[in-house]
């Protein structure tokens, strides 16, 4: 019977999640689940979208706490952005976020009649009882659950949720808090900054000093179930770009640094040429779920180096092939991610018919031996490194410069082995596994440099920084780590850095994080 009645209750409570919120029947455009705090510039950015690309957006403005509810049951919908990144976690966690991008910062602040009537300065003035007072519901939205999350802390809050109880009101939203406050239901509210900033002249915010340092991270979450990622995430990256975070500024939000605004932005990424086949299918892959194109430039890092420092080209993000040449641009870019790692082999034909199998073997009189050019790529670099840490440098340069040749990429040292044009090589293990039904590898043992380390980062002048941002959490995915490792590649991201998810959490290297 109790299972039963368990069966029933939970069945009750669908039905009546349906009966009070259904989202609308249409398939096109853009649905959105927003929290109420944000109503005004949302529809305001809505509807410039709608008659700019003639899309239509569909709003749903409740607490942030309903909003997660009402999508966990309906499993539709595109965007969700609640008042707090709190809410964002709580969905990422139950897998319905993938991509996140910031949008602004909030502050509780007290909501008075302009000229504050009651004088109110700080939260004793609410504990005197002789105001009444309104705040946001804990369990519903944003604010009320922040700014219980502090007072509990300091020892605060049972004091003035009693107050509360006593002598005003929840709401399930900081709008109606605000309205009350504005027709004088209540003599000060706990709202949102920004909340205020939509009710003035009517309206004027005290600061709330408990939690003037204690701010909300407002971001906007892709949903798992949404049936058009592009189109979701166009509408997402026209809020937070020069089209969107205006509106928001407007209307009293403390906006991010946001994204230039294109219809299908185009990205510019170096990349070292060994790192090919390990992204480009996750390139492909990103491109087709954002809905932007990828120009990927992919050569020796001395060659893209010396692209950036001498002919002034500025990518959106670097790949390189080797931590040292990230770090003679280092100046360009924000704080690098080391991603992986790769290994210097030595690659010989199949069979090993000369029997090569170590830098030794190499110094052998008459062979004709390809490595990378120290001055051209990662390889050639940490190549003459290794080499210089051994009795036989001499020797094995020698076989290089009369008989082999010194190139700027692995890819081309490689296909002069599959031709048949020399008799080893040293490259990457990541080259050689492109042609490993052709060719041997030995590694090469006791050598600490012999193993490159392969950092990404987003270019201090971007314009798309964060659009580059999700390219690397794309990057970081276990789907990208499989293929790293399929071919060769050691994964350098510590647990819990690798995502699981298409995308990530795109505030790392634009700096915005909530308390």
């Amino acid at each position: 019977m109790k299972t039963l009645f368990a069966v029933s209750l939970g069945v009750a409570v669908v039905l009546v999640v349906f009966l009070v919120w259904q989202p609308a029947t249409e398939t096109e455009g853009v649905m959105v689940y927003c929290a109420a705090g944000m109503k005004k510039p949302v529809e305001e950015i809505a509807r410039a979208y709608e008659k700019e690309l003639g899309v239509k957006v569909r709003l749903e403005f409740r607490g942030s706490r309903t909003l997660l509810a009402n999508f966990k049951v309906v499993q539709q919908g595109d965007l969700y952005i609640p008042g707090d990144d709190y809410y964002i976690e709580l969905a990422r966690d139950e897998g319905y976020i993938d991509e996140v991008i910031p949008i602004a910062r909030m502050t509780p602040v007290f909501a008075v009649q302009k000229g504050n009537p009651k004088k109110i300065q700080s939260l004793d003035d609410l504990l005197n009882g002789k105001v009444r007072v309104a705040q946001t519901d804990p369990q519903q939205a944003a604010c009320g659950r922040l700014t219980k999350k502090v007072l509990e802390k300091l020892g605060k809050w049972q004091e003035l949720d009693k107050i509360t109880n006593q002598t005003g009101v929840y709401k399930p939203n900081v709008i109606d808090v605000a309205t009350d406050v504005k027709v004088g239901a209540v003599d000060v509210g706990i709202v949102w900054d920004s909340t205020v900033a939509q009710f003035q002249p009517d309206l004027e915010a005290v600061e709330f000093p408990e939690l003037k340092d204690h701010a909300s991270q407002v971001t906007v979450g892709v949903l798992r179930f949404t049936k058009s990622p592009p189109d979701a995430l166009r509408f997402a990256r026209y809020l937070t770009s020069e089209k969107g975070l205006p509106i928001f500024e407007k209307y009293g939000f403390k906006v991010v640094e946001g994204d230039q605004w294109a219809v299908t932005p185009e990205l510019k990424l170096f990349a070292g040429a060994m790192l090919r086949p390990a992204i480009q299918e996750t390139i492909r892959e990103f491109e087709k779920r954002e809905g932007v194109k990828v120009t990927t430039v992919y050569n020796g890092c001395g060659i893209l180096v010396a692209q950036m420092r001498t002919k002034g080209e500025r990518p959106d993000a670097y790949f390189a092939c080797e931590t040292s040449f990230m770090q003679k641009v280092s100046d360009l870019f924000l704080d690098p991610t080391d991603v992986s790692q790769n290994r210097l082999v030595i690659v010989v034909p199949k069979g090993n018919p000369k029997n090569i199998k170590t830098l030794e073997d190499l110094a052998r009189p008459g062979l004709r031996i390809g490595v990378g050019h120290e001055q051209k790529c990662a390889m050639g670099a940490i190549t003459k490194q290794t080499l210089e840490k051994t009795p036989f440098y001499d020797k094995i340069m020698k076989n290089v410069l009369e008989n082999g040749v010194q190139s700027p990429t692995g890819d081309l040292l490689i296909n002069q082995m599959v031709t048949g044009s020399l008799d080893a090589v040293i490259a990457y293990v990541s080259n050689a596994a492109m042609a490993a039904d052709k060719l041997d590898a030995y590694t090469i043992e006791g050598i600490p440099c012999a193993i490159a380390t392969q950092p990404f980062a987003v270019g201090k002048n971007s314009k798309y920084k964060h659009l580059s941002n999700r390219l690397l959490e794309a990057i970081k995915t276990a789907q990208s780590k499989k293929r790293f490792e399929e071919f060769g590649f050691k994964w350098k991201l510590k647990e819990g850095q690798s995502k699981n998810s298409p995308a990530g959490d795109s505030v790392n290297q634009t700096g915005h994080r909530s308390e």
